[in-house]
């Protein structure tokens, strides 16, 4: 299994991965234990979302839609002749 997704908490990895499910793909999402682990502090990295090898491929592309769709959301606009960086792709 390759990560695809760095959450930034459980909730979010389960919310990507919950996207993938509904795009025929079977993620798993590891960190759960690890959450109870550090409470309610801030800790990043601990919260991954992972797929097969064979899915790795289009799960990245969903994964940056969402990234790309999140970012409108939030008012931020891409520069699409620079590769942004992402701190959530593996």
């Amino acid at each position: 299994m390759k990560i695809v997704y760095r959450a930034n908490d459980i909730i979010e990895a389960h919310i990507v991965a919950g996207m993938l499910r509904a795009n025929d793909i079977e993620p798993h999402v590891g960190g759960h234990y690890l959450q109870g682990a550090v409470g309610d502090l801030a800790m990043d990295g601990f919260a991954n979302v992972l797929v097969a090898e064979d899915d790795y491929d289009a799960a990245i592309q969903l994964v940056r839609e969402y990234d790309a769709s999140a970012a409108q959301n939030d008012g931020k606009e891409e520069d699409s002749a620079a590769e942004p960086y992402k701190p959530w792709l593996a």
